[in-house]
Protein backbone atom coordinates (compact mmCIF):
# COMPACT_ATOMS: atom_id res chain seq x y z
CA UNK A 1 0.00 0.00 0.00
CA UNK A 2 1.00 3.50 -0.53
CA UNK A 3 0.59 6.12 2.03
CA UNK A 4 -2.40 8.06 2.59
CA UNK A 5 -2.08 11.11 0.88
CA UNK A 6 -4.25 14.61 1.89
CA UNK A 7 -6.36 15.83 -1.07
CA UNK A 8 -7.70 19.06 -0.94
CA UNK A 9 -9.71 21.02 -3.09
CA UNK A 10 -8.83 24.85 -3.95
CA UNK A 11 -10.52 27.72 -5.32
CA UNK A 12 -11.06 28.44 -9.20
CA UNK A 13 -7.67 27.72 -11.06
CA UNK A 14 -5.59 27.83 -7.99
CA UNK A 15 -4.61 24.23 -7.54
CA UNK A 16 -1.51 24.97 -9.30
CA UNK A 17 -0.37 28.32 -7.50
CA UNK A 18 -1.17 26.97 -4.33
CA UNK A 19 1.05 23.81 -4.86
CA UNK A 20 4.25 25.91 -6.12
CA UNK A 21 3.60 28.21 -2.47
CA UNK A 22 3.85 24.82 -0.35
CA UNK A 23 6.72 22.90 -2.19
CA UNK A 24 8.67 26.79 -1.58
CA UNK A 25 8.17 26.53 1.99
CA UNK A 26 9.92 23.36 3.42
CA UNK A 27 12.86 21.69 2.71
CA UNK A 28 12.35 18.05 0.78
CA UNK A 29 9.05 19.81 -1.37
CA UNK A 30 8.33 20.08 -5.23
CA UNK A 31 5.87 19.94 -7.71
CA UNK A 32 5.31 16.69 -9.17
CA UNK A 33 2.71 17.30 -11.86
CA UNK A 34 0.58 19.42 -12.86
CA UNK A 35 -2.65 18.31 -15.49
CA UNK A 36 -5.60 18.87 -17.55
CA UNK A 37 -8.72 17.70 -18.21
CA UNK A 38 -12.24 18.14 -19.83
CA UNK A 39 -15.17 17.85 -17.08
CA UNK A 40 -18.75 16.45 -17.88
CA UNK A 41 -21.03 19.29 -19.22
CA UNK A 42 -18.04 21.77 -19.89
CA UNK A 43 -15.19 23.20 -18.10
CA UNK A 44 -11.66 21.66 -17.13
CA UNK A 45 -10.34 20.18 -13.77
CA UNK A 46 -6.68 21.00 -12.93
CA UNK A 47 -4.74 17.91 -10.54
CA UNK A 48 -1.52 18.30 -9.09
CA UNK A 49 0.58 16.88 -7.12
CA UNK A 50 3.30 17.81 -4.74
CA UNK A 51 5.39 17.14 -1.64
CA UNK A 52 5.91 18.94 1.67
CA UNK A 53 9.06 18.00 3.31
CA UNK A 54 8.23 14.25 2.09
CA UNK A 55 4.76 14.20 2.16
CA UNK A 56 2.68 13.80 -0.96
CA UNK A 57 -0.59 15.95 -1.47
CA UNK A 58 -2.43 15.80 -4.22
CA UNK A 59 -4.86 19.16 -5.24
CA UNK A 60 -7.45 19.79 -7.29
CA UNK A 61 -9.32 23.13 -9.15
CA UNK A 62 -12.70 22.32 -10.82
CA UNK A 63 -15.19 24.91 -11.03
CA UNK A 64 -16.04 26.60 -7.68
CA UNK A 65 -13.96 25.24 -4.64
CA UNK A 66 -15.46 24.35 -1.70
CA UNK A 67 -14.79 25.75 2.14
CA UNK A 68 -12.21 24.13 3.32
CA UNK A 69 -12.25 23.24 6.85
CA UNK A 70 -9.99 23.56 9.59
CA UNK A 71 -11.40 20.09 10.78
CA UNK A 72 -8.73 18.66 9.18
CA UNK A 73 -5.30 20.68 9.56
CA UNK A 74 -1.75 19.71 8.72
CA UNK A 75 0.33 20.04 11.74
CA UNK A 76 3.98 20.96 10.83
CA UNK A 77 6.67 19.58 13.48
CA UNK A 78 10.19 21.68 14.03
CA UNK A 79 12.35 19.79 15.96
CA UNK A 80 15.22 20.85 17.91
CA UNK A 81 16.75 17.75 17.68
CA UNK A 82 17.03 17.32 13.80
CA UNK A 83 17.11 20.81 13.31
CA UNK A 84 19.04 23.40 15.39
CA UNK A 85 17.71 26.09 13.39
CA UNK A 86 14.04 25.16 14.46
CA UNK A 87 13.18 27.82 16.37
CA UNK A 88 13.87 30.26 13.29
CA UNK A 89 12.31 28.87 11.06
CA UNK A 90 8.83 28.06 12.15
CA UNK A 91 8.66 31.42 12.80
CA UNK A 92 10.14 31.88 8.84
CA UNK A 93 7.25 29.76 7.97
CA UNK A 94 4.62 31.25 9.98
CA UNK A 95 5.67 34.48 8.45
CA UNK A 96 5.14 33.37 4.73
CA UNK A 97 1.93 31.46 5.55
CA UNK A 98 0.34 34.83 7.74
CA UNK A 99 -0.48 37.35 4.04
CA UNK A 100 -4.08 37.40 3.43
CA UNK A 101 -4.31 34.43 6.25
CA UNK A 102 -6.45 34.07 9.51
CA UNK A 103 -5.04 33.65 12.58
CA UNK A 104 -6.50 30.89 14.66
CA UNK A 105 -4.02 30.59 17.75
CA UNK A 106 -1.60 33.18 17.85
CA UNK A 107 2.34 32.13 17.15
CA UNK A 108 3.46 32.06 20.97
CA UNK A 109 4.12 29.97 24.24
CA UNK A 110 1.82 27.62 25.28
CA UNK A 111 2.07 24.74 28.12
CA UNK A 112 2.27 22.05 25.61
CA UNK A 113 5.39 23.83 23.20
CA UNK A 114 7.50 26.85 23.65
CA UNK A 115 6.80 27.90 20.24
CA UNK A 116 2.68 26.95 18.26
CA UNK A 117 0.61 28.67 16.05
CA UNK A 118 -2.31 27.76 14.25
CA UNK A 119 -3.72 29.33 10.55
CA UNK A 120 -5.46 29.06 8.13
CA UNK A 121 -3.35 30.28 4.68
CA UNK A 122 -4.05 32.54 2.10
CA UNK A 123 -6.50 29.46 0.36
CA UNK A 124 -7.96 28.82 3.18
CA UNK A 125 -5.60 25.48 3.99
CA UNK A 126 -4.83 24.85 7.90
CA UNK A 127 -1.56 24.28 9.45
CA UNK A 128 -0.44 23.99 12.94
CA UNK A 129 3.42 25.03 13.62
CA UNK A 130 4.99 23.75 16.46
CA UNK A 131 8.54 23.67 17.72
CA UNK A 132 8.96 20.26 19.23
CA UNK A 133 11.37 17.82 20.97
CA UNK A 134 9.40 14.20 20.85
CA UNK A 135 11.26 11.23 23.01
CA UNK A 136 10.93 7.65 20.93
CA UNK A 137 9.30 7.25 17.60
CA UNK A 138 10.13 9.83 15.34
CA UNK A 139 7.61 11.81 13.73
CA UNK A 140 7.82 13.23 10.21
CA UNK A 141 7.45 16.65 9.42
CA UNK A 142 3.93 17.16 8.26
CA UNK A 143 1.17 15.41 10.27
CA UNK A 144 -2.39 15.64 8.89
CA UNK A 145 -4.77 16.62 11.90
CA UNK A 146 -8.82 15.35 12.55
CA UNK A 147 -10.24 17.84 15.43
CA UNK A 148 -13.76 16.15 16.31
CA UNK A 149 -16.16 18.64 16.57
CA UNK A 150 -20.10 19.19 16.95
CA UNK A 151 -21.59 16.16 16.50
CA UNK A 152 -18.81 13.94 16.85
CA UNK A 153 -17.17 15.74 19.60
CA UNK A 154 -15.42 12.99 22.14
CA UNK A 155 -15.50 10.45 19.25
CA UNK A 156 -11.84 10.74 18.54
CA UNK A 157 -10.74 7.94 20.19
CA UNK A 158 -12.99 5.89 19.09
CA UNK A 159 -12.35 7.02 15.33
CA UNK A 160 -8.82 6.00 16.04
CA UNK A 161 -9.63 2.29 17.10
CA UNK A 162 -11.89 2.15 13.85
CA UNK A 163 -9.12 3.26 11.84
CA UNK A 164 -6.91 0.84 13.41
CA UNK A 165 -9.01 -2.07 12.99
CA UNK A 166 -9.12 -1.49 9.51
CA UNK A 167 -5.61 -0.92 8.28
CA UNK A 168 -3.67 -3.98 9.02
CA UNK A 169 -0.44 -1.71 9.75
CA UNK A 170 -2.57 0.46 12.25
CA UNK A 171 -1.24 1.62 15.86
CA UNK A 172 -1.26 3.94 18.13
CA UNK A 173 1.52 5.98 19.16
CA UNK A 174 0.86 9.16 21.71
CA UNK A 175 -2.57 9.39 23.86
CA UNK A 176 -3.23 12.30 25.76
CA UNK A 177 -7.06 12.16 27.50
CA UNK A 178 -7.97 14.87 29.36
CA UNK A 179 -7.79 14.18 33.25
CA UNK A 180 -11.24 15.85 34.25
CA UNK A 181 -14.07 17.56 32.67
CA UNK A 182 -12.71 20.99 31.16
CA UNK A 183 -15.48 23.53 30.28
CA UNK A 184 -17.77 21.55 27.75
CA UNK A 185 -14.68 18.91 27.07
CA UNK A 186 -15.42 16.24 28.90
CA UNK A 187 -12.95 13.89 30.97
CA UNK A 188 -11.13 11.22 28.94
CA UNK A 189 -11.46 12.58 25.58
CA UNK A 190 -8.63 13.50 23.74
CA UNK A 191 -6.84 16.25 23.72
CA UNK A 192 -4.37 14.93 21.51
CA UNK A 193 -3.19 11.57 19.97
CA UNK A 194 -1.65 9.85 17.03
CA UNK A 195 -1.46 6.74 15.47
CA UNK A 196 -0.11 5.41 12.35
CA UNK A 197 -2.09 3.80 9.59
CA UNK A 198 -1.46 2.69 5.71
CA UNK A 199 2.87 3.99 6.42
CA UNK A 200 1.19 7.65 7.69
CA UNK A 201 1.24 9.54 10.76
CA UNK A 202 -1.97 11.38 11.63
CA UNK A 203 -3.12 12.79 14.72
CA UNK A 204 -6.79 13.26 16.43
CA UNK A 205 -8.13 15.47 18.50
CA UNK A 206 -11.42 16.00 20.17
CA UNK A 207 -13.07 19.89 20.93
CA UNK A 208 -16.87 20.10 22.42
CA UNK A 209 -16.53 24.10 21.72
CA UNK A 210 -18.39 25.54 19.32
CA UNK A 211 -16.35 26.07 16.59
CA UNK A 212 -18.64 26.44 13.37
CA UNK A 213 -17.04 23.96 11.35
CA UNK A 214 -16.92 19.88 10.75
CA UNK A 215 -15.42 17.41 8.46
CA UNK A 216 -16.42 18.45 4.76
CA UNK A 217 -14.97 16.74 1.08
CA UNK A 218 -12.46 20.11 0.41
CA UNK A 219 -10.01 18.03 2.19
CA UNK A 220 -9.96 14.17 1.77
CA UNK A 221 -8.12 11.40 2.92
CA UNK A 222 -6.50 9.33 -0.44
CA UNK A 223 -6.09 5.85 -0.43
CA UNK A 224 -4.53 4.78 -3.44
CA UNK A 225 -4.52 0.80 -4.54
CA UNK A 226 -3.29 -1.72 -6.59
CA UNK A 227 -5.64 -4.04 -7.04
CA UNK A 228 -9.77 -4.43 -7.31
CA UNK A 229 -9.59 -6.57 -4.10
CA UNK A 230 -7.87 -3.83 -1.83
CA UNK A 231 -10.70 -1.58 -3.23
CA UNK A 232 -13.44 -3.71 -2.10
CA UNK A 233 -11.83 -3.91 1.10
CA UNK A 234 -11.14 -0.21 1.73
CA UNK A 235 -14.57 0.83 0.45
CA UNK A 236 -16.41 -1.83 2.71
CA UNK A 237 -14.84 -0.86 5.96
CA UNK A 238 -14.77 2.63 5.64
CA UNK A 239 -18.49 2.73 4.18
CA UNK A 240 -19.98 1.05 7.42
CA UNK A 241 -22.83 3.26 8.72
CA UNK A 242 -21.01 5.94 6.36
CA UNK A 243 -21.95 7.15 3.33
CA UNK A 244 -20.79 6.00 -0.19
CA UNK A 245 -20.16 8.78 -2.89
CA UNK A 246 -18.89 8.91 -6.51
CA UNK A 247 -15.93 8.70 -8.19
CA UNK A 248 -14.49 6.37 -5.15
CA UNK A 249 -15.58 9.19 -2.42
CA UNK A 250 -16.71 8.42 0.31
CA UNK A 251 -17.49 9.52 4.39
CA UNK A 252 -17.00 6.90 7.46
CA UNK A 253 -19.14 7.12 10.34
CA UNK A 254 -17.57 10.41 11.69
CA UNK A 255 -18.13 12.54 8.44
CA UNK A 256 -14.23 12.57 7.22
CA UNK A 257 -14.13 12.55 3.79
CA UNK A 258 -12.24 9.28 2.04
CA UNK A 259 -11.13 8.52 -2.10
CA UNK A 260 -10.85 5.11 -2.20
CA UNK A 261 -8.46 4.95 -5.95
CA UNK A 262 -6.50 2.90 -8.38
CA UNK A 263 -3.05 3.35 -9.29
CA UNK A 264 -4.59 3.16 -13.10
CA UNK A 265 -5.84 6.37 -12.51
CA UNK A 266 -2.76 8.22 -11.66
CA UNK A 267 -0.92 6.62 -13.99
CA UNK A 268 -2.74 7.70 -16.65
CA UNK A 269 -2.49 11.28 -15.14
CA UNK A 270 1.31 11.26 -15.09
CA UNK A 271 2.12 9.41 -17.77
CA UNK A 272 -0.95 8.83 -20.61
CA UNK A 273 -1.55 10.95 -24.02
CA UNK A 274 -4.16 13.20 -23.86
CA UNK A 275 -6.54 11.00 -25.15
CA UNK A 276 -5.65 8.13 -22.64
CA UNK A 277 -6.83 10.59 -19.68
CA UNK A 278 -9.51 11.86 -21.73
CA UNK A 279 -11.11 8.50 -21.75
CA UNK A 280 -9.72 7.32 -18.05
CA UNK A 281 -11.11 10.30 -16.26
CA UNK A 282 -14.51 10.19 -18.32
CA UNK A 283 -14.86 6.66 -17.40
CA UNK A 284 -13.94 7.48 -13.90
CA UNK A 285 -16.66 9.83 -13.44
CA UNK A 286 -19.04 7.55 -14.16
CA UNK A 287 -17.92 5.31 -11.24
CA UNK A 288 -18.92 4.75 -7.52
CA UNK A 289 -16.91 2.44 -6.25
CA UNK A 290 -13.54 2.23 -8.75
CA UNK A 291 -13.46 -0.40 -10.94
CA UNK A 292 -9.80 -1.26 -12.00
CA UNK A 293 -10.61 -3.70 -14.65
CA UNK A 294 -12.75 -0.84 -16.98
CA UNK A 295 -10.57 1.78 -15.65
CA UNK A 296 -7.55 -0.45 -17.16
CA UNK A 297 -9.67 -0.62 -20.05
CA UNK A 298 -9.78 2.44 -21.00
CA UNK A 299 -6.55 3.79 -20.37
CA UNK A 300 -5.71 0.66 -23.00
CA UNK A 301 -8.18 2.37 -25.31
Amino acid sequence: MLPIKPHIWFGQDKAKEAAEFYASLLPDSALTYVNHFAMPGGGECETVEFTMAGQPFLGISAGPGLNISPAISFMINFDPSRNPDAAKHIDDVWNKLLPNGKVMMPLDRYPFSERYGWISDKYGVSWQLILTNPAGEERPVIVPSLLYTGGVAGKANEAIEFYCSIFKDGKRGTTAPRPEDMGPDKADTLMFADFYINHTWLAAMDSAHPHGFGFNDAVSLLVTCETQEEIDYYWSALTDDGQPGQCGWLKDKYGVSWQVASTVMFEALKHGSPEQIARVTQTFMTMKKVDVAVLQQAYNG
